[in-house]
């Protein structure tokens, strides 16, 4: 469901429109003619549809009071809903004209009625695109779509809704209410219901390696580090996280649970900070090279705090505002501190782990050397896909602006999730408790302590 409250709408040619959100739908399952009698309380199953509920018009006083009370149509505002690839059948483009709405000219020579929106109609599918009408009477104020207007779909396909008014006397029009846009298996749009399949899977997986690392855990309690500790939160963390997204479905009903979405977008931005975080220490070496973080330990919870505040933001945007399979601009800005902080967080790890290597061959620690090799050649491999990934989605992103490739769309933010697993697994492995943790646990043995690591990342001057 998509809510809008009091929004203006936008003069371009000669029309006004509004975009009142696009999603990508699945053409109906079951098609017949007893669908348009439909209730709208009570849609036909396996029906793909679009429905406007309280969808309200609200014309300025001025262009009201110029009305005459006794007329029945004193200004018309239309829904015009088409699939992408009709795009160019809104307007008079097919008559290369620049005009959207129709003019005396066009409708005496036949081509539309004036006063209404062009749309030249396809001719392989001629119902489309749709137009449905709403008429503001004598001099009334308001004018409300009927919850009865119904739109159903029959092609799967990414679809575009615009409310649109051709009469000058309308501008200053707003438009508020509710749309429902429904699939034929629920009200998940079109790029998340793949999604909701891949959180199932990814919270079996979790599942699997919280078991594998709890009974490792318990069998070598003797010998845990504190590293160990904040490992088991991490994937704790994720386990969570995946779980509350496969439960915060709103499928059947068509609006998210407020507080289970909520919970899973807490895990997370959790689960994201305090893997960074996981990977900062391991770098620098903390519990298997040193004892502590000394004088550092300040600088890693700032960038710490800093990035959970950004990425909670993001995350609470993202998933508790309107779901539109059309991402808004707005958004930019927060993404633009998260990937910025994303930066510091790698520089600030390879340098530390450059730091952290070049000490153990200094001291020919060759165990512990070989050990964080392994790690350093996993964690290069994990940031050359994600630039690799980085690079596709850019692509993928500058060309489909229009989300025509919405069916595929899910992979994008699947991949990160998988990779943070991946990542999380070979961490695991590398730092499992052990019979004789001794090999890379830190000890006073090893000799004269560390020097502060001289990271001016974050540093103050």
């Amino acid at each position: 469901m998509i809510r809008v409250g009091n929004e203006a709408f936008i003069a371009q040619s000669n029309a006004f429109f509004f975009h009142g959100g696009s999603e990508g739908l699945y053409a109906s399952k079951v098609v017949d003619s007893s669908s348009s009698s439909s209730s709208p309380d009570k849609p036909v199953k396996g029906k793909s549809f679009i429905r406007f509920e309280t969808v309200t018009f609200v014309r300025p006083r001025e262009s009201a009071r110029t009305k005459n009370e006794m007329q029945q149509k004193t200004g018309l505002v239309e829904a015009i809903i088409l699939e992408i690839k009709d795009r160019e059948r809104i307007g008079g483009s097919f008559l290369k004209l620049d005009t959207i709405c129709c003019t005396k000219n066009l409708s005496r020579d036949g081509y539309c009625n004036s006063g209404e929106v062009i749309i030249h109609k396809n001719l392989d599918n001629p119902d489309w695109p749709k137009r449905v009408q709403t008429f503001f009477e004598g001099t009334n104020g308001e004018a409300q779509m009927s919850p009865d207007d119904i739109v159903y779909i029959d092609r799967t396909g990414m679809y575009y809704l615009y409310f649109m008014f051709c009469d000058p006397e309308l501008k200053g029009t707003l438009v508020k209410g509710r749309r429902v846009w429904k699939n034929p298996d629920g009200y998940l749009p079109g790029k998340m219901a793949p999604l909701m399949t891949f959180f199932g899977i990814m919270s079996l997986a979790y599942l699997v390696l919280g078991l594998a690392w709890f009974l490792r855990f318990v069998q070598f309690w003797k010998n845990i580090m504190q590293l160990h500790y904040y490992i088991t939160v991490v994937i704790a963390l994720g386990m969570c996280e995946m779980a509350f997204w496969y439960f915060a479905n709103f499928n059947s009903t068509g609006s998210r649970p407020m507080g289970v979405t909520l919970w899973a977008a807490s895990f997370t931005f959790f689960k994201k900070t305090l893997s960074r975080l996981l990977l900062l220490v391991i770098s620098m070496g903390y519990g298997v090279v040193k004892p502590t973080l000394g004088g550092l330990t300040s600088r890693v919870v700032l960038l710490g705090l800093v990035y959970l505040v950004a990425s909670e933001a993001l995350e609470l945007f993202e998933n508790l505002g309107n779901i539109n399979d059309f991402s808004g601009k707005a958004k930019l800005f927060l993404v633009l501190p998260v990937n910025v902080l994303d930066s510091c967080f790698i520089l600030w790890i390879f340098s530390s782990l450059s730091k952290t290597l070049e000490k153990l061959q200094m001291r020919r620690n060759m165990a512990t050397l070989e050990l964080y090799r392994k790690f350093t050649n996993s964690l290069a491999v994990c940031v050359l896909l994600s630039i690799a990934w980085i690079g596709f989605e850019l692509y993928f992103n500058a060309t489909d602006p229009l989300n025509e490739l919405w069916q595929f769309a899910w992979i994008i933010p699947a991949f990160w999730n998988f990779l943070s697993y991946t990542l999380l697994m070979v961490i695991c492995a590398l730092w499992a408790p052990s019979r004789n943790p001794t090999s890379y646990a830190y000890s006073e043995e090893m000799g004269e302590d560390f020097d502060e690591e001289g990271v001016a990342l974050l540093a103050p001057g």
